[in-house]
Parts: C-alpha cells; structure tokens; sequence
C-alpha cells in the first residue's frame, strides 16, 4: 500500500478482525488513513504501547512494549526507562503510513503515553478516565463529565470531551510539560477529589473498588507506564465503536453507540477534528497543585493487624470473597455463573455493583479476576472464601 512517499505492506488484508460486523484488517486500515489527521493528533510523537489482536477481535490482546527488530527504517522509537531497572524502545507514530503499520501489526486502538518523544518524563497531557460502576446510567456519566469540565476551568485547564468507545468517558487536558509524572498523578488526583466534594452523590475518588458508588473519576492512568485509548481509537467492541472527541455543547445529545467504524469517517469529513485547537491550548498545573495542598493527603485506608499489618496489607472494609482468577474474561464469568448456581439465595440478594470484574496486568496481557462484595446479604447468610472457581497464576514460572 503506497501512503504518501511509504511503501506500508500489509498482510493478509482480509483477515476479519471484528467478526459480528465481517469487517476486515483493511477496513481497518483505511479508517485510520480516513481520520488520520485526528488520529495522529492524538498519537504522534508519542511512544506507544502495541495492544495487538493478532487474531480479532475475540481473542484475548497481548501487549508489546517493545518495537518488533524487523521495522521499516522510516519506524521511530523512543526509549523509556522504567523503576525496575528495565527498558523499551517503543514505537513512536508519526504519519499516516505509520498508523497503517502499527495496524497491520495487528493494533486495533492506539495507546500512547502521554508524553513527548522528545521529553519522555514530562507529560504534556492529563487524562481523566470516567469509569461508571455497574449500573450507572450514560446521564450520570455525562453529569459528571461536566462537573470534571467546570474544575479544570475553575483551575486554568481546558477540558477536551470524548468517548471512550467503551463504558465511561474522557476527559483531556494539554500541560505544559513543567511537571512529572508524580505531580500530573497528584493534580489528577486532586480534579478526582474536587469532582467528588461537588458531586458527591454522582461521582467517587475512592481508590478501592468495593467501595466505589457512581462514576469513579480514575486519577491513576496518569501515572508512568499507564497508557490510554486515543483519540479515534477503534475499541474491541463487536461494533466497533470509536473513542470520538465532542464539542461540549453536543455532549448532552451523544449515545456512544453514535460512533462507530462506519459512522466517524462521515463525521470527521463534516465537522473536522474537535480537537484541533487542543495544542493551543496548554494549561498550567500550578492552580489545582496549590488546591492540592489546601485539601492534604487523602485518607489512606487502614491496615490489618498480625501477619496483615506486618505485610503491610491493606484490611478491606466490605464483606469480600473472590470467585475467580482466570486467563480470560469470559472464563471467569463462567466461574462466576457456576458459583452463582451453589449459592442461588446469596445469587439474588446481589446488585449489580456487588460484582467486581477486574482486569489485572500479567506480564504481557490482561487476566481477569472477580471478586463478590457481600454488603447486601445479610451476615448469616454469606458464605466463606471457598476454592476459587477458576484459579489461574499468571506469573507462574516466574523467577523473582
């Protein structure tokens, strides 16, 4: 495929990557070529980290950090260094043609770090992840959306609205590269804790999920290593939804199933990219810092006692068993099921909110764990930690 002056291959153009829809990798590939100025806008020049479906959609990603040795010499790579000792050089997109490489490496969404390859320990973004419990309605996400918006103006920041392409929302803020990664996680956190005392009954700064109620507005994704889905992102949904930048005054009116592979080319050939003022518009975090030493250090929960304590463990607060810990997420929702079946009077009593599906970082892909928080049974009725349903180890043959 000739993009511009690059020869980009691409094999097996007609592998079908989302199966509901028939749709192909190059499909796929010419969605990013269509959006490729949004895309790049929320992607360039930014190391990445390879989310790669190398067979669709229904099959569980891997993640790669580091660059395949075999790339074209047209392919950039920045090295980042991480706490442990370690290192990776990971690809950096730049134009069109690199979009379609990553792609055809098998990339659905993109997944950049939020900084620079010319400055890799200054971020230059802060990103505000809205994840809706169970339960929670898409009006309650978009509420707490523009109580997020109303902080980060109250403090200097613009906000830039988008869908997630999956449960929650995004909201982003450009900053002047000034500040890291601790400090952007500690501002983050501080819009969270604000976003909460505004709207205490719509959205939660908690960090433990059991004790989480509405939207969680997720300060962690700014810390170093985390990585969010882009803007124009094609999600593993199986009708491939977009993460679509808004104007804010079409926020009230969006359902994110609107955006999808074949409605955003339409979209962004029509109204343009809503975030193309965004690099103009990079803010200070000098305002929400000082805001952050008003309010002082967050509760922290407390420990546990005996061996806990000496660990270092935390004590949960809620009545907590866990199901299962398993390879995929559909093998955990099986063991959930199963243990639903020997426990069909606790089964009922359970909310939505009281089933805790958590996907957990292994060493190069998700595993998945599902925990049960009994608050709505009553305490003669629940039943003990039994035997995980599904008990997989993901480090297994680890060497620490």
């Amino acid at each position: 495929m000739q993009i511009a002056d690059r020869e980009v291959a691409l094999t097996h153009p007609e592998k079908i990557v989302f199966p509901a829809l028939g749709l192909t990798k190059l499909e796929l590939v010419r969605y990013y070529l269509t959006v490729a100025d949004g895309a790049l806008r929320g992607v360039g020049d930014r190391p990445m980290i390879l989310k790669r479906y190398v067979k669709g959609i229904e099959q569980e990603a891997f993640f790669q950090k580091r660059a395949p040795q075999k790339r074209p010499d047209w392919i950039r790579v920045a090295r980042l260094d991480y706490r442990r000792g370690t290192f990776a050089e990971e690809v950096v997109v730049d134009d069109a043609a690199s979009l379609a490489w990553v792609v055809n490496l098998g990339c659905v969404d993109l997944n950049p770090h939020p900084v620079r390859s010319g400055d890799l320990d200054h971020p230059d973004e802060l990103r505000i992840d809205l994840d809706p419990m169970p339960g929670v309605e898409w009006e309650q996400i978009l509420a707490v959306a523009r109580v997020a918006r109303e902080v980060l103006a109250d403090h200097g920041l613009v906000g830039w609205p988008k869908t997630s392409g999956s449960r929650g929302f995004h909201v982003y803020a450009r900053i002047e590269p000034r500040w890291a990664y601790p400090k952007v996680r500690l501002a983050a956190e501080t819009i969270a804790r604000e976003v909460e005392r505004r709207a205490p009954d719509l959205a939660t700064s908690r960090w433990w999920k059991e004790e989480r109620q509405g939207v969680f507005v997720d300060f962690n994704q700014n810390a170093k290593d985390r990585t969010v889905a882009s803007a124009y992102s094609v999600r593993a949904t199986s009708d491939a939804r977009i993460s679509t930048p808004l104007l804010w005054e079409e926020v009230d009116r969006v359902q994110p199933e609107m955006f999808t592979l074949r409605t955003v080319p339409e979209r962004f050939a029509r109204i343009g990219d809503p975030w193309a003022g965004m690099d103009d518009a990079a803010g200070s975090l000098d305002a929400i810092l000082a805001r952050a030493a008003e309010l002082g250090p967050p509760e922290k929960p407390p420990t546990g006692s005996g061996h806990d304590a000496t660990a270092g463990r935390r004590r949960p607060q809620m009545p907590l068993i866990e199901i299962a810990r398993a390879k995929t997420r559909q093998e955990a929702l099986d063991g959930l099921e199963r243990w639903k079946a020997r426990h069909p009077g606790v089964a009922a009593r359970l909310e939505p909110i009281d089933v805790l599906l958590d996907g957990m970082r292994g060493r190069s892909a998700l595993w998945y764990r599902i925990r049960i928080n009994l608050q709505h049974v009553p305490e003669s009725e629940r039943p003990g930690q039994e035997p995980l349903e599904v008990d997989y180890d993901p480090w297994e043959g680890v060497v620490w």
